[in-house]
């Protein structure tokens, strides 16, 4: 009996589940999900004008005075608050079209406070109404047709939906103008009020009925990624309402910008030395520890080959520690360093996204530019490009300063910075004064027409490079890294004449000059090479006129010309910012689980997942159920006597072997006689050649 229990308990577990589910959610999930409302706590239908709402007000609080017994506080205060709320334009307004009733909290804090006590001792009115009003100056209120016009775009674009009768938008515009000018020149922004239907609606979330609602009530932050044109792959924030957490959920989920670390004064150390010697550093002081602004991770990210950022905070008790190694006596400040050699450039004071993308340009403009895998082309110093010049200059020419990273390399690279700012500029310095007028000039005209480009070369990251292009005496001095301790770093100076397709006018052939200029178009090395060492001191009167001799004869070909392949530019930055890659996966993640979360929490209020339940419950009990039945009907009964059974199971076997026989005797009749089933009278054995017998 026990087991047959438990086997019908395991049999029925499961529509047994579904069905306490179906109850669960029923009388505990869905009640809560839908509260009575306050046009039920007054008994008026849904939606009801201000004047019904007074009206059932009045005639509600009249009858309960007007009974013996006292009404009960609790009761009267709930009275109180949907009377106050139903009764304000703008509050009813966003409770009857989104259900926002974001001071519910003051029905508990009221009871709380004047518990045991008359309703004659509250204070009234129970709603704070002193923050109304504060949206009628609200900046960058948009319409529909500016919604449209700026979406259209396709660029970041970060909307606030808010109620001009919210409390807690109203204490949140302060902090919502400082973001508003946080993001100038990374995303656009924009106000949405929500008396605005069908912009507001449009933005909200829809729940299963259909109906719009701003899951987390208002102030509401919308945000669209770039290339994002709908409502569909916008992105809503659910956190803290604070100017730094809403900053950096735009920069780094929304726009995918990196973050910029703070930094000790210990570990700014390692930072300088392990960013990279090819990179600026670019140091920033800040005096609130607040995180990087939306255009400082953008520069970050646009200079990401050629700039590290790195955040101090900056406190009282290291002024002499910062002004001894960087100058920089207060904050906020920002400090361009090339490498421990150089001289930081300070900026002092705040600044914006131009301010700021101006001091990146002007640092740039104020150094010497660096020879690399990614800058060759650009400065014109690839065999396998053109002139900065344009495609059809001829001949062209790049100066290179080759060297370790030391003092002597900074001081070099400087004394070049100089001589070139000298012939841009045509300034009276003394390296002018001491050169010919006429040398001046055609340097000087070289510069100015992008045929002459001026820049330097790490020796010990490009060692092949260096190596291929100065003579073997020299190695030791400026390619690679130090052999020996009294190895003496001395940079060199050399030039490379570019000669574009210098082979082209020696073919007379057409035929033969087609196939030449295809194999010229296959080869990496289109334009020939000359290269040049300046054999003299770092003197800048000496170079201006070394240059200027390497440029008339070059440009009149009394030079030879060869086409040779020189060594590939090695790569500073060998990871393709794997960090990057791991970072985005993780966001999915992390955001498709939001949603599931979001979508698990919507379900809690359909009411169609009750009686599914139940349904399913109930299908479940009948199958099982019928199956249950026609299984027991199958079964012999166990009534029967066992000579029945036996006499029936003998019965049985009798007929299948009569059956059985009869099968065989048909079947021997049908089939005829094979000719070896009987022999033939007068068959004999027909004998082989080989046989023995006669």
């Amino acid at each position: 009996m026990a087991t047959a229990v438990l086997v019908a308990a395991k049999r029925y577990s499961l529509p047994t589940i579904l069905f306490a589910l179906g109850f669960f959610f029923q009388l505990v999930l869905l009640p809560r999900s839908f509260p009575p409302t306050h046009y039920d706590v007054l008994g008026v239908k849904r939606n009801a004008s201000i004047e019904e709402v007074t009206f059932a007000y009045e005639n509600l609080t009249a009858n309960l005075f007007s009974e013996l017994d006292p009404p009960i506080t609790t009761e009267l205060i709930k009275f109180r608050y949907a009377f106050e709320l139903l009764t304000n334009p703008l509050w009813k307004r966003d409770y009857d079209l989104f259900g926002i009733d974001e001071q519910s909290h003051v029905i508990k804090n009221v009871t709380d406070q004047y518990d045991g006590e008359p309703f004659s001792k509250i204070e009234l009115p129970l709603i704070n109404a002193s923050l109304l009003g504060l949206f009628n100056d609200a900046t960058n209120k948009l319409t529909p047709e500016e919604f449209i016009s700026t979406i259209r775009k396709s660029k970041p674009f970060l909307i606030q939906v808010y109620s001009a009768g919210s409390p807690r938008c109203a204490q949140f515009i302060s902090a919502w103008k400082r973001i508003e000018s946080l993001m100038e020149g990374v995303a656009a922004t924009g106000m949405v009020e929500l008396g605005d239907v069908q912009l507001s609606s449009y933005l909200a979330e829809t729940k299963f009925t259909g109906q719009p609602h701003y899951r987390n009530g208002l102030p509401a932050l919308i945000a669209f990624p770039p290339n994002c044109t709908n409502a569909h792959c916008c992105e809503r924030y659910h956190g803290e309402f604070s100017i730094d957490a809403i900053v950096d959920w735009v920069a780094t989920d929304i726009l995918g910008l990196p973050r910029i670390l703070y930094y000790s004064k210990e570990s700014l150390a390692k930072f300088i030395a392990t960013s990279g010697r090819h990179k600026v550093k670019v140091i920033y002081f800040s005096e609130t520890g607040e995180r990087a602004a939306p255009f400082l991770r953008q520069a970050a990210r646009d200079y990401w080959d050629e700039a590290s950022f790195a955040f101090v905070l900056w406190r009282e008790q290291d002024i002499s520690f910062w002004w001894n190694m960087f100058g920089v006596d207060s904050a906020p400040a920002v400090i361009f360093l090339k490498d421990i050699y150089s001289k930081p450039i300070t900026y002092n004071g705040n600044f914006n996204s131009s301010q700021f993308q101006k001091m990146m340009e002007d640092y740039k403009q104020n150094e010497l530019p660096q020879l690399r895998s990614v800058t060759s082309m650009e400065l014109g110093c690839d065999a396998k490009g053109y002139s900065r010049a344009g495609n059809d200059t001829l001949t062209w020419y790049c100066l290179i300063v080759v060297g370790r990273a030391g003092r002597a390399l900074t001081q070099t690279r400087e004394t070049m910075r100089r001589i070139r700012d000298t012939l841009m500029t045509g300034d009276d310095s003394d390296y002018a004064r001491n050169v010919n007028a006429l040398v001046l000039a055609r340097v000087a005209t070289a510069l100015n027409e992008d045929r002459l480009t001026f820049t330097w070369l790490d020796g010990d990251v490009q060692q092949k490079y260096c190596q291929f292009y100065i003579p073997p005496e020299y190695h030791s001095k400026c390619c690679g890294s130090q052999s020996y301790e009294d190895d003496i770093d001395v940079p060199q100076i050399f030039i490379i004449r570019y000669l574009r397709n210098s082979t082209e006018g020696k073919v007379k052939n057409d035929k033969w000059k087609n196939y030449l200029n295809q194999q010229l178009a296959m080869d990496s090395n289109v334009a020939s090479q000359l290269m040049a060492r300046y054999p003299g001191s770092v003197d800048g009167g000496e170079i201006i006129q070394w240059i200027s001799h390497i440029v008339e004869r070059g440009d009149t070909r009394e030079y030879p010309s060869f086409t040779f392949r020189n060594p590939e530019l090695v790569p500073e930055d060998t990871d393709s910012k794997r960090s990057q890659g791991i970072l985005s996966f993780r966001k999915a993640i992390k955001d498709k689980l939001k949603k599931i979360l979001f979508y698990m929490n919507d379900l809690t209020a359909d009411p169609r997942i009750g009686p599914s339940l139940l349904l399913g419950a109930c299908v479940l009990f009948g199958t099982i159920w019928l199956q249950s039945n026609r299984r027991k009907s199958t079964i012999p009964s166990n009534t029967t006597n066992s000579s029945s059974t036996t006499n029936r199971d003998e019965r049985t076997r009798s007929s299948r072997a009569r059956n059985k026989n009869q099968r065989a005797t048909s079947s021997s009749h049908d089939i005829p006689p094979s000719i070896t089933d009987e022999e033939p009278k007068d068959a004999y054995q027909l004998l082989s050649t080989d046989s023995d017998s006669e």
